[in-house]
């Protein structure tokens, strides 16, 4: 089966870090975004990945490239109209018997296995206490009745979180052309759950079934919370350099270097980082970034900066330095 992943955000609330790095690659638990999300599918099988790209792309194209042997096509969204105009872009890879669409803004934990072994389309969702801010599924007898984006007045607290799979593609791919055609838009963009409500109107069955595991990675706050439950959960091995202290749950890339510091809880250091005489906890180190003699804490350091100085908190963009004192 293949998967279409839309990674073409902008990352605004990310910023200034998404000034320079694609929101999907932005380092979480040991991983970038897009890492977690390609290593679940790759894991049950998806042997197709169609990757909707948009800003700075060329990073994502260069880094699934490097590390992932699935065959793999990168289409350009070159306007960022919406979830639904990221698949419409890719429409030509909606057919054969099933596509599973995977939003790349978050990271879910499921069982996707059984997921792809229903035979009807299916949405993942997951109770919400606002269900306000996203979008939301109204289901009776079983079926998806209704989706809403952002509804004022919610028909369910169950939220779309970002992962169908869809059994016949060649009706959505249709609903999508539809909806563009007629210029169906909603603040601006084209939203996919209207074209899903397009295909449930027109006869499909469409189920729900429930997220076990959802991150968002959306803000720095966000991504900083992704971080520590993801590391809880995983609980990822790690050998303390000599001379270092690493406090569990955190992650220490082996190619790492770490010279008389403790790390941790809760931290994550990249490929390549230097973090000398520092003390790092509750924060993300990304890939070749320098700590020397800082106390860090719920910071994320870009790839490539350097801090050196005195205790902080820190959202240091890629490239930048800075000196604490």
């Amino acid at each position: 089966m293949k998967a279409i992943v839309p990674v073409a955000g902008v990352g605004r609330r990310l910023r200034p870090h998404t000034h320079t790095q694609p929101k999907a690659l932005m380092h979480v638990a040991g991983r970038p975004i897009l890492g977690h999300i390609l290593d679940e599918l790759v894991a049950v099988g998806i042997d197709e990945i169609i990757l909707v790209v948009g800003h700075l792309g060329e990073k994502i194209e260069e880094y699934v490239r490097s590390r992932y042997h699935v065959r793999v096509h990168f289409v350009e969204q070159a306007e960022p109209l919406g979830n639904g105009h990221a698949i419409y872009v890719a429409r030509q890879h909606l057919d054969g018997d099933g596509v599973l669409i995977v939003m790349g803004d978050t990271i879910i934990k499921a069982d996707l296995p059984q997921v792809l072994a229903f035979q009807e389309s299916a949405i993942g969702v997951r109770e919400v206490s606002d269900p306000r801010r996203f979008g939301v599924v109204e289901v009776s007898d079983g079926r998806v009745r209704r989706l809403i984006e952002k509804p004022e007045v919610p028909p369910s607290n169950l939220a779309v979180v970002g992962v169908y799979l869809i059994r016949r593609p060649q009706v959505l791919s249709r609903c999508l052309e539809h909806m563009v055609a007629e210029r169906r838009m909603v603040r601006g963009e084209y939203w996919l759950a209207d074209a899903l409500q397009m295909m449930v109107d027109a006869g499909e069955r469409m189920q729900t079934f429930r997220i076990s595991g959802w991150y968002d990675c959306g803000t720095p706050e966000a991504l900083l919370e992704a971080n520590r439950e993801l590391l809880a959960s995983e609980r990822l091995p790690q050998t303390a350099p000599e001379g270092s202290v690493v406090l569990t749950p955190s992650f220490v890339d082996p190619t790492a270097q770490v010279e008389g510091s403790v790390i941790g809880p809760f931290a994550s250091i990249a490929e390549g980082a230097r973090v000398i005489n520092s003390v790092v906890r509750d924060s993300i180190v990304n890939a070749a970034a320098t700590l020397h003699g800082v106390l860090l804490e719920h910071s994320i350091i870009g790839e490539n900066a350097l801090v050196t100085g005195r205790p902080a908190r820190i959202n240091l963009g890629d490239s930048s330095e800075i000196e604490l004192g």
